[in-house]
Protein backbone atom coordinates (compact mmCIF):
# COMPACT_ATOMS: atom_id res chain seq x y z
CA UNK A 1 0.00 0.00 0.00
CA UNK A 2 2.74 2.50 1.12
CA UNK A 3 4.43 1.62 -2.54
CA UNK A 4 1.07 2.50 -4.18
CA UNK A 5 -0.03 5.71 -2.15
CA UNK A 6 3.14 7.76 -3.19
CA UNK A 7 2.75 6.96 -6.61
CA UNK A 8 -0.74 7.53 -6.42
CA UNK A 9 -0.61 11.83 -7.19
CA UNK A 10 1.51 11.09 -9.83
CA UNK A 11 -0.93 8.16 -11.19
CA UNK A 12 -3.96 10.38 -10.55
CA UNK A 13 -2.09 13.37 -12.54
CA UNK A 14 -1.44 11.52 -15.15
CA UNK A 15 -4.41 9.78 -16.21
CA UNK A 16 -6.78 13.55 -14.84
CA UNK A 17 -7.25 14.42 -18.54
CA UNK A 18 -8.82 10.73 -19.75
CA UNK A 19 -10.64 10.80 -16.52
CA UNK A 20 -11.90 14.11 -16.58
CA UNK A 21 -13.30 13.53 -20.32
CA UNK A 22 -14.60 9.99 -19.79
CA UNK A 23 -16.35 11.67 -16.56
CA UNK A 24 -17.67 14.54 -18.83
CA UNK A 25 -19.25 11.93 -21.86
CA UNK A 26 -20.44 9.90 -18.83
CA UNK A 27 -22.11 13.14 -18.08
CA UNK A 28 -23.88 13.11 -21.70
CA UNK A 29 -24.62 9.76 -21.88
CA UNK A 30 -25.41 8.25 -18.10
CA UNK A 31 -26.31 5.14 -17.80
CA UNK A 32 -29.52 4.11 -15.83
CA UNK A 33 -27.54 1.23 -14.09
CA UNK A 34 -24.74 3.55 -13.06
CA UNK A 35 -25.43 3.47 -9.27
CA UNK A 36 -26.21 0.20 -8.67
CA UNK A 37 -22.41 -0.68 -11.31
CA UNK A 38 -20.72 2.24 -9.11
CA UNK A 39 -22.23 0.34 -5.82
CA UNK A 40 -20.35 -3.10 -7.30
CA UNK A 41 -17.26 -1.41 -7.37
CA UNK A 42 -17.19 0.19 -4.46
CA UNK A 43 -18.03 -3.34 -2.66
CA UNK A 44 -15.55 -4.81 -4.49
CA UNK A 45 -12.70 -2.21 -4.03
CA UNK A 46 -13.89 -2.43 -0.04
CA UNK A 47 -13.34 -6.08 0.04
CA UNK A 48 -9.40 -5.61 -0.47
CA UNK A 49 -9.08 -2.39 1.03
CA UNK A 50 -8.79 -1.34 4.38
CA UNK A 51 -9.07 2.12 5.00
CA UNK A 52 -6.31 1.61 8.42
CA UNK A 53 -3.69 0.27 6.16
CA UNK A 54 -3.83 4.15 4.39
CA UNK A 55 -5.90 6.75 6.12
CA UNK A 56 -4.33 9.12 3.57
CA UNK A 57 -7.99 10.83 3.19
CA UNK A 58 -6.98 11.93 6.87
CA UNK A 59 -4.13 12.93 6.28
CA UNK A 60 -4.25 15.39 3.39
CA UNK A 61 -7.83 16.96 3.68
CA UNK A 62 -10.54 17.85 5.94
CA UNK A 63 -14.20 17.33 5.31
CA UNK A 64 -16.98 19.57 5.43
CA UNK A 65 -18.60 19.97 8.57
CA UNK A 66 -22.22 20.47 8.86
CA UNK A 67 -24.11 22.22 11.32
CA UNK A 68 -25.73 18.55 13.07
CA UNK A 69 -22.32 17.36 12.87
CA UNK A 70 -20.12 20.00 14.81
CA UNK A 71 -23.01 20.21 17.75
CA UNK A 72 -22.90 16.12 18.11
CA UNK A 73 -19.31 16.66 17.98
CA UNK A 74 -18.87 19.15 20.23
CA UNK A 75 -21.21 17.54 22.81
CA UNK A 76 -19.47 14.64 22.61
CA UNK A 77 -16.23 16.35 23.37
CA UNK A 78 -18.02 18.32 26.09
CA UNK A 79 -17.41 21.53 24.86
CA UNK A 80 -19.79 24.58 23.68
CA UNK A 81 -20.16 25.15 19.88
CA UNK A 82 -18.71 27.90 19.50
CA UNK A 83 -15.57 26.85 21.75
CA UNK A 84 -15.50 24.02 19.27
CA UNK A 85 -15.58 25.75 15.67
CA UNK A 86 -13.14 28.70 17.50
CA UNK A 87 -9.99 25.83 18.23
CA UNK A 88 -10.65 23.37 14.98
CA UNK A 89 -12.79 24.88 12.31
CA UNK A 90 -12.24 27.65 10.17
CA UNK A 91 -14.37 28.21 6.80
CA UNK A 92 -13.54 27.64 3.23
CA UNK A 93 -13.34 29.10 -0.33
CA UNK A 94 -17.15 28.18 -0.46
CA UNK A 95 -18.36 29.66 3.12
CA UNK A 96 -18.22 25.73 4.61
CA UNK A 97 -16.65 24.85 7.71
CA UNK A 98 -13.74 22.66 7.71
CA UNK A 99 -10.45 21.84 9.58
CA UNK A 100 -7.89 24.29 10.21
CA UNK A 101 -4.98 21.89 9.62
CA UNK A 102 -4.12 18.63 8.43
CA UNK A 103 -3.41 15.90 9.13
CA UNK A 104 -7.11 15.84 10.61
CA UNK A 105 -7.09 17.12 14.33
CA UNK A 106 -8.77 13.75 15.16
CA UNK A 107 -6.28 10.94 13.55
CA UNK A 108 -4.46 9.32 15.46
CA UNK A 109 -1.49 8.66 13.24
CA UNK A 110 0.54 5.44 15.35
CA UNK A 111 -2.69 3.08 13.84
CA UNK A 112 -4.92 5.98 11.24
CA UNK A 113 -7.53 5.04 13.57
CA UNK A 114 -10.38 8.07 14.51
CA UNK A 115 -10.80 9.89 17.83
CA UNK A 116 -14.06 10.81 17.27
CA UNK A 117 -15.30 7.36 14.81
CA UNK A 118 -18.58 7.49 16.18
CA UNK A 119 -19.53 10.80 16.14
CA UNK A 120 -17.45 11.79 12.98
CA UNK A 121 -18.89 14.00 10.12
CA UNK A 122 -21.41 12.76 7.58
CA UNK A 123 -18.61 13.56 5.06
CA UNK A 124 -16.09 11.31 7.07
CA UNK A 125 -19.11 8.77 6.98
CA UNK A 126 -20.06 8.55 3.80
CA UNK A 127 -15.93 9.00 2.00
CA UNK A 128 -15.21 8.14 -0.56
CA UNK A 129 -18.70 9.28 -1.90
CA UNK A 130 -18.29 5.76 -4.60
CA UNK A 131 -21.53 3.96 -3.73
CA UNK A 132 -23.63 7.11 -3.08
CA UNK A 133 -26.62 7.80 -4.97
CA UNK A 134 -26.77 9.58 -8.19
CA UNK A 135 -23.05 9.42 -8.31
CA UNK A 136 -23.20 11.39 -11.59
CA UNK A 137 -23.71 14.57 -9.17
CA UNK A 138 -20.28 13.56 -7.81
CA UNK A 139 -17.83 13.58 -10.67
CA UNK A 140 -15.95 16.44 -9.81
CA UNK A 141 -15.35 15.52 -6.14
CA UNK A 142 -14.15 12.23 -7.22
CA UNK A 143 -12.13 12.80 -9.87
CA UNK A 144 -10.13 14.99 -7.21
CA UNK A 145 -10.25 12.22 -4.75
CA UNK A 146 -8.57 9.70 -7.48
CA UNK A 147 -5.44 12.02 -6.37
CA UNK A 148 -6.14 11.12 -2.42
CA UNK A 149 -7.89 7.66 -2.12
CA UNK A 150 -6.14 4.30 -3.83
CA UNK A 151 -9.79 2.53 -3.54
CA UNK A 152 -11.28 5.76 -5.68
CA UNK A 153 -8.68 5.70 -7.67
CA UNK A 154 -9.06 1.36 -8.46
CA UNK A 155 -12.59 2.19 -8.61
CA UNK A 156 -12.65 4.86 -11.22
CA UNK A 157 -9.97 2.70 -13.38
CA UNK A 158 -12.18 -0.39 -13.20
CA UNK A 159 -15.52 1.76 -14.14
CA UNK A 160 -13.83 2.83 -17.21
CA UNK A 161 -13.04 -0.95 -18.11
CA UNK A 162 -16.71 -1.86 -16.68
CA UNK A 163 -18.70 1.05 -19.00
CA UNK A 164 -16.43 1.31 -21.89
CA UNK A 165 -18.61 2.51 -24.32
CA UNK A 166 -18.94 5.97 -22.31
CA UNK A 167 -15.92 6.65 -23.35
CA UNK A 168 -16.10 6.15 -26.71
CA UNK A 169 -13.86 3.18 -27.14
CA UNK A 170 -16.38 0.59 -28.27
Amino acid sequence: MDAFLKELPELAKEKHLETKKYFARLKKRTPKNLDVVMKDLHQKEFKKTDCLTCGNCCKTTSPIFTNKDIERIAKSMKMRVVNFIAQYLERDGDDFYVLKTAPCTFFDESDNTCFIYDVRPKACEEYPHTNRRKFIQLTDLTLKNTEVCPAVYNIVEALKIKLPFVGGKK
